[in-house]
């Protein structure tokens, strides 16, 4: 890359950066909202929010700008096409991630200490900086559930929404809130689904997810010490957090019937950095592998595979964990991809 371009790519990272935060900022103060219900002036937006109009201005001008917003004859408007990846509860809003994404930058400083000193971020710490923005971490994939889980994620691999019509026993490891359970309980009433998760939390919070479901249950417990005799277990970019993945997956192969299925939704790049060049997501993805998923993994002396661990790595693991039939599929997610694994 010349010079010149360099510094053009240099000051569109910069820029980007300056617009996430700018965006969140609209998030929290309610300016996404209010504009999206129509064109207006600086001061008839500032009006509509209830906020200063002179902070609402400039913040208007890194909007127009930064392609986010239009502007004509004095009027600045939040065009449908964009208003849908940052308002609404589809899968195609970002807001959860550009709020996680902010967060993280909380935990800088500590991380920068684990540079040198070694160890990691514990997960607990990023807490308060999710709850300040207002980042849920689990709302990306509920709306990705809710929209794909059936057809584009199960539907990749063939006879298995058909096999959990007829009745199975589930397992979904690393369960989180519960987002994915709920989903797959009301289009599957003949199957049994159990929510396995590390975190008593979230235990909680996938119990009132699932509230009045009667095909559902709920354990807290560590992935590494699973047992059981399950038709299908599922992981939904879980594995690759584990703090020993290797037993995680010896696990689930142990844990799994002999006509079973391990459905592991994870991360669709190659383990070879050099192979991931030119991918327009790869470094997002290695940046918030770096300030996540390495970095607690290390707080904990785990594996840190990090998310970027790569599917020849999967492969790999997979196959020393005793599967033999594993096929690589496409997910309704370019950045994700669906390993369909058998015994």
């Amino acid at each position: 890359m010349e010079e010149a371009d360099f510094a053009a790519h240099l000051t569109a990272t910069m820029t980007g950066s300056a617009l996430t935060m700018l965006i969140g900022l609209g998030h929290r103060t309610g300016l996404l909202e209010a504009a999206a219900r129509g064109p207006a002036t600086s001061a008839g937006l500032a009006e509509r929010a209830g906020l200063q109009e002179r902070y609402v201005r400039e913040w208007l001008g890194a909007m127009v700008t930064g392609g986010i917003f239009t502007l004509d004859a004095g009027e600045y408007t939040f065009p449908p096409e964009h208003a849908k990846f940052l308002l609404g509860d589809t899968a195609a809003n970002l807001m959860p991630s550009l709020l996680t994404l902010s967060a993280f930058t909380g935990i800088l400083p500590d991380l920068e200490r684990a540079f040198a000193a070694g160890g990691g971020v514990p997960r607990a710490a990023y807490g308060p900086y999710l709850e300040t923005l207002g980042a849920k971490t689990g709302d990306s994939w509920k709306h990705i559930y809710r929209e794909h889980l059936v057809d584009g994620f199960f539907g990749a691999v063939p006879g298995l929404t058909e096999r959990l019509t007829a009745g199975a026993r589930v397992l979904d490891l690393g369960c989180g809130a519960g987002n994915a359970i709920a989903v797959a309980a009301r289009a599957f009433p003949a199957s049994r689904f159990t929510g396995i998760d590390i975190n008593e939390r979230v235990i909680d919070q996938a119990k009132e997810t699932t509230s009045g479901l009667p095909n559902v249950e709920f354990a807290v417990g560590d992935a590494a010490e699973l047992t059981g005799d399950y038709d299908v277990i599922t992981a939904f970019d879980a594995v690759h957090d584990q703090d020993r993945p290797d037993v995680v997956l010896r696990r689930v192969h142990g844990a799994l019937r002999e006509d079973g299925l391990f459905f592991m939704v994870d991360t669709n790049f190659s383990s070879d950095v050099a192979k991931n060049v030119g991918n327009p997501l790869a470094a997002l993805c290695y940046s918030i592998s770096l300030m996540y998923c390495t970095t607690t993994s290390l707080a904990e002396g785990g594996a840190a595979l990090g998310a970027m661990w790569g599917t020849e790595t999967a492969r790999e693991m997979l196959a020393d964990a005793g599967f033999r039939h594993v096929d690589v599929l496409e997910s309704p997610r370019p950045q994700n991809c669906v390993y369909a694994c058998r015994p």
